[in-house]
């Protein structure tokens, strides 16, 4: 039997293996460069000076992050739960369809308006339309994926497959209503609802081009990591994680546990959706549906589901997607290039999950307990 005496190279092991994922990606992805006729190293030079070359370049990185903090989220809640949950797309348009529904309401008296309706709002101040608009986001993805956690837990329907068909039955949902009941006539191109009044959609901080939703990612992810690490909510369902036949001997709720880490989870990726949709869009369409729930769940992968490294990395990944207009316009390769960066990291980060436990440098030196004391065998006169 032995004892740790620190357990810091475990967590050196856990910075240690995704930084030199990031690293075989980076090589691979230069190959690709390479047989497109590029030179890889200016490309890496163009990805840096637009992510994060100037303190514009850098706003653009923070508001493509902004989102992917929130639906990272959604994966890596459920995760610690000892759950694979990637209904994040799904998530996020449906909390786009709840705010934009909340939002009109609350605006109009009417998710379509009439043109009477459309000359005046309600007159509500806009720090309560936005409240609505956040408290409509997060009640309807957290139910979206909470249906995910109740099929896992009552009738044993795997989180995975269902979470990512969900994310079809959402984006056929988006498109049924604004091609529907829901779309503005003046809406030809692109069939959206109706637009959110101008002044209640969310701001930008101070000058700058980044709007409130960075603010919602950095405390949603915040709050996340205190309630998983620091509260007895999120200590069982650690445990329950680690061994959920314990858990349950032990008494933990654990169907309980399940539903209200998926509802928190589709809240997240539901404020997402709102965030696009009072930040971005103006209102819901097409265009919500932009990737970034799937590209949360490579974010949560890289931070191995710890809420505070999300958002760190949601920084890094969102300067990579900022950078595809650049490698667009200065080497003439697709817009797409970006996406097979990202799908790069995602097959070398799934690699590596392999690689845990396995350095000897990363384990733990044991130190043998001192053996019994000896008990003399004597027997007594």
């Amino acid at each position: 039997m032995a004892l740790s005496r620190f357990n810091w190279r475990s967590r050196a092991e856990s910075v240690v293996i995704p930084l030199a994922a990031l690293m075989v990606a980076l090589v691979l992805f230069g190959i690709f460069c390479m047989f497109g006729g590029k030179n890889p190293f200016a490309v890496y030079a163009a990805i840096f000076k637009t992510a994060f070359g100037s303190w514009n370049a850098f706003q653009g990185t923070l508001l493509r992050a902004a989102p992917l903090m929130l639906t990272a989220l959604c994966t890596a809640l459920p995760a610690r739960l000892g759950l694979m949950v990637i209904g994040n797309e799904g998530a996020l348009v449906l909390g786009g369809l709840g705010a934009a529904a909340v939002g009109l309401i609350l605006s109009y008296g009417s998710i379509t308006p009439n043109p009477a309706q459309l000359q005046t709002t309600l007159g509500l101040a806009p720090t309560v339309v936005q409240i609505g608009m956040a408290l409509g986001g997060i009640i309807a993805g957290g139910i979206w994926i909470a249906i995910v956690g109740a099929l896992r837990h009552y009738r044993a329907v795997n989180e995975t497959i269902s979470s990512l068909l969900m994310n079809y039955i959402a984006i056929a949902l988006l498109n049924h209503l604004v091609e529907g009941s829901w779309k503005d006539p003046a809406s030809l191109n692109k069939p959206s609802t109706f637009p959110i009044p101008e002044l209640y959609r969310l701001g930008n901080i101070g000058s700058t081009r980044i709007h409130y939703g960075l603010i919602y990612g950095l405390v949603a992810c915040a709050i996340a990591y205190f309630l998983i690490q620091h509260t007895t909510f999120g200590f069982a369902a650690r445990t329950a994680g680690g061994n959920v036949k314990a858990a349950r001997i032990a008494g933990l709720p654990v169907g309980q546990l399940t539903i209200i880490i998926c509802f928190l989870a589709g809240s997240s990726a539901g404020l997402a959706g709102m965030v696009e949709v009072a930040a971005v869009q103006g209102q819901a369409n097409a265009s919500i549906v932009a990737g970034y729930g799937y590209a949360g769940i490579l974010v949560a992968f890289i931070a191995r589901y710890n809420a505070l490294a999300a958002a760190i990395v949601a920084i890094l990944l969102g300067g990579i997607i900022n950078s595809g207009g650049a490698l667009q316009r200065s080497f003439g390769m697709p817009d797409a290039t970006v996406l097979v960066f990202q799908g790069l990291v995602f097959l070398v980060v799934l690699y590596s999950e392999s690689l845990y436990g396995r350095f000897k440098i990363f384990k733990e030196p044991e130190i043998p307990l001192a053996p019994p004391p000896a008990t003399s065998s004597a027997v007594p006169v």
